[in-house]
């Protein structure tokens, strides 16, 4: 069996409590921005507790239980927003011929859309694609309502997926490892009596509390800067952005966000604050329209996005509270490259460069000769690929630069700790070069004078 099982407690005060003990158990995860989703009603209490101790993102996953002809209360299947059913072990011995199931799931179908429509009005559901994902309820009886709901999940290409609950009955944990990455459990009592006997306060959750938690907006970590929207007018476009500025900002770091990832992509906002608490102002904003981040040539189209991130440089040049300070790029996949350009085509405004598992070469050769500001090339060890083409693109780099290999990283920083370890590298070489803004340096002729790094 998979997981974490731990005897903390045989009971819990109420579901507030079984989420913080929970929490403690994920800790690991905090700094990833997990993406927490809830099955309702009850482990949305559990969920709220968790995603707020992880600096994490809270949403649902709806599936209903599909209950046995004979006692609607026992479990035989499940079936989730899809329509999809899964069915347990009990349903042969329940009675319920195919007719009787599809009637079921078509009426608990029916309820699932009701209760989106109820708790998130006027919003998509939170994508788990390429994120940390971890499906939260607060108990485990059969385990069909969580393995629906992370059939799901896993149909949706999380980055990594697990279950996390108080207490199961461990034959139902047993059920889920060939869909999860991890399961955490706190309590597995091998004499499993109702999820409910475990709790001294399991009062039902109603519809309207559900809502309640799932409306309360995230919190910025304490100490930082609410973010405020930013629109930048384009003569093509109209781009979205965030603004956070602590007071006395030391200077502005601009995220260029381009393939695959948006202003909301949880690993730059974990940067975001990390360059906050070191008294850095964050502009994250969006490079490409919703439509376009779903074309790969619009998200490789370097002289397009290098265009747009250009223009909004510029309209900050031009205000009158940002202009003064000093400007930092950040760039991540296609939008390092563009970042990279601007750099070179605007070597007065831009004093300092960090890519994070960028694609710095799609900048291309004679643009990366023309780099003078200190750049800082952040490169995962675990993808071979991009570490050579980050290699590459630094040796043609004149100005200041390093190539920072952070040990056992994925692309996507996914892994405990290197999200972490990258947000460092970035604040620490804005902080070295936003701190004061000097004359660019010189360019020399040939080759660069960089060094490497190896971080985690």
């Amino acid at each position: 069996m998979k997981g974490n099982l731990a005897s903390r407690a045989r009971r819990f005060a109420d579901r507030g409590d079984a989420g913080r003990q929970l929490a403690e158990a994920l800790a690991v995860y905090r700094g990833q921005r997990p993406l927490v989703l809830a099955i309702p009603r009850g482990g949305v209490p559990v969920g709220r507790v968790v995603a707020d101790a992880l600096d994490g993102d809270l949403d649902v996953v709806l599936v209903r239980k599909l209950g046995s002809p004979a006692n609607r209360e026992l479990a035989i299947g499940a079936v989730d927003e899809q329509g999809r059913i899964q069915l347990t072990t009990r349903s042969a011995l329940g009675g319920a011929g195919m007719g009787y199931l599809r009637a079921e799931a078509a009426r608990q179908g029916a309820l699932i859309r009701k209760r989106r429509a109820l708790y998130s009005p006027g919003r998509a559901p939170a994508d788990p694609t390429g994120r940390v994902v971890i499906v939260v309820d607060d108990g485990l009886a059969t385990g069909a309502t969580m393995r629906a709901a992370l059939d799901a999940v896993r149909q949706q290409h999380p980055a990594s997926l697990l279950a996390a609950v108080p207490v199961a009955a461990p034959d139902s944990l047993q059920d889920l490892d060939d869909l999860v990455d991890d399961v955490i459990c706190l309590h597995a009592p091998p004499h499993f009596r109702a999820v409910g006997s475990f709790y001294e306060d399991f009062r039902p959750v109603d519809d309207a509390e559900v809502v309640r938690l799932l409306s309360v907006p995230p919190r910025p970590a304490a100490g930082l800067p609410v973010p405020e929207p930013a629109r930048f007018h384009l003569p093509d476009v109209t781009l979205p952005g965030d603004l956070a500025m602590p007071p006395h900002a030391r200077g502005l770091v601009i995220f260029a966000h381009g393939s695959g990832t948006d202003r909301d992509n949880p690993r730059d906002r974990f940067l975001a604050q990390y360059l906050q608490r070191a008294g850095m102002g964050t502009l994250l904003i969006d490079l490409l329209t919703p439509e376009e981040q779903l074309s790969r040539a619009a998200a490789f189209d370097i002289a397009a996005l290098s265009d747009r991130l250009a223009a909004v440089v510029a309209k900050v040049r031009h205000d009158p509270a940002l202009g003064p300070l000093p400007l930092g790029l950040f760039g991540a996949g296609t939008g390092a490259g563009a970042a990279l350009a601007v750099a070179a085509q605007r070597p007065r405004d831009v004093a300092a460069v960090v890519s994070r598992s960028g694609r710095p070469d799609l900048a291309g050769a004679g643009t990366l000769a023309r780099i003078t500001a200190p750049t800082l090339l952040i490169a995962p060890g675990g993808d071979r690929e991009l570490l050579s083409l980050n290699r590459a693109a630094q040796r043609r780099i004149p100005g200041k630069n390093e190539l920072a290999v952070v040990a056992g990283a994925s692309h996507l920083f996914q892994e405990p700790g290197t999200l972490e370890a990258a947000s460092k590298l970035a604040r620490d070489w804005f902080a070295r070069w936003l701190g004061a803004r000097a004359r660019p340096p010189r360019r020399r002729p040939t080759g660069g004078h960089g060094t490497d790094r190896l971080a985690g």
